[in-house]
């Protein structure tokens, strides 16, 4: 198939990319680099079947494409923070133009959304039917609640004229070519850790996160484009659940050194617990994470070790 992937030189797009090329598709990457890097794709530029367009999803864009996986929107708090509004632009208008597109050339069309559609949750685990506890005017909001109408505009879309989509709802990913700046809990205790600094950790240590490596989730967006059964909205991610000192504990373990462990005040909104419910995920799609934290931590700090 020829698929384009917007978002695909950012962290998951850019190992999306890798996997459908190695299946024997064409791969268009589409991507502004405003948070994907070149690096990330560096080894695919050669690549018979790969190509890279710089291109804002917010602008309108045109291909003839038989899927489309829609990665587009920055993902970490210091970058959807960094220019809010913009960000909101980036997942409705984003959202509209993959769906125009999709529409017209009567594509599968993938909308990466997020378990930030769940806020502050006062379910645990989250399922799908859980519709969240989220606020629309917080710092976060430009990131929860653009994902949020994403998703009601995929849902319209399929509702009013047909398109065919798939919805996911990412958890906690963590891997190789995420951003050492990225702000995210996996790769700042790392790239301290590798530092000799300090590990930051917010509030008391007892929030808890799950973490699914990146191999893992792609394994999930491939099986749910490929099944007709559900559109979505699909969880992805790891249910194992882990607390951030546990985390801090075993990145200390594995990175060696003399850091400690220093306390800071916990930011506004941010989500006290974070676990999937895959129930779903392992009916329809009979998926699950094979990797363990301790396994995927040990690539991700050799790979950050070849960075720093």
């Amino acid at each position: 198939m020829r698929i384009l992937v917007t978002g695909g030189a950012g962290f998951l797009g850019s190992h999306l990319c890798d996997r459908l090329l190695a299946e024997g598709h064409e791969v268009i990457c589409l991507d502004n680099f405003f948070t994907g890097r070149k690096t990330n794709i560096a080894h695919l530029l050669n690549h018979p079947g790969f190509e890279l367009v710089r291109h804002d999803v917010i602008d309108p864009f045109k291909f003839e494409v038989d899927q489309i996986y829609n990665l587009a929107c920055p993902a970490s708090p210091p970058h959807y923070q960094f220019n809010p509004i913009k960000t909101t632009k980036t997942s409705v208008m984003g959202a509209i133009n993959c769906l125009g597109l999709a529409k017209r050339v009567k594509a599968r069309v993938f909308q990466a959304s997020t378990s930030e559609v769940y806020g502050d949750p006062h379910v645990h685990p989250q399922p799908e039917s859980y519709w969240g506890h989220v606020n629309p005017i917080g710092r976060r909001s430009c990131y929860d609640e653009g994902k949020r109408c994403a998703e009601t505009l995929f849902f319209d879309y399929h509702r009013e004229n047909k398109v065919d989509i798939r919805v996911v709802r990412i958890f906690n990913t963590y891997g190789p070519r995420m951003h050492p700046n990225d702000g995210r809990v996996v790769s700042n205790f790392i790239v301290q850790a590798l530092r000799g600094e300090d590990i930051t950790l917010y509030g008391d240590g007892t929030q808890t996160r799950s973490f699914c490596y990146v191999s893992d989730l792609i394994e999930g967006f491939l099986r749910l484009m490929a099944q007709t059964e559900t559109v979505g909205p699909v969880n992805i991610g790891n249910p194992g659940e882990f607390t951030m000192r546990e985390l801090a504990e075993l990145t200390l373990k594995l990175v060696g050194g003399k850091s400690k462990i220093v306390h800071r005040p916990l930011p506004s909104d941010d989500p006290k617990q974070r676990q999937p419910d895959i129930t779903l995920a392992r009916k329809v799609l009979g998926w699950e994470p094979k990797v363990s934290l301790e396994q995927g931590l040990q690539h991700t700090i050799a790979y950050f070790r070849t960075q720093l």
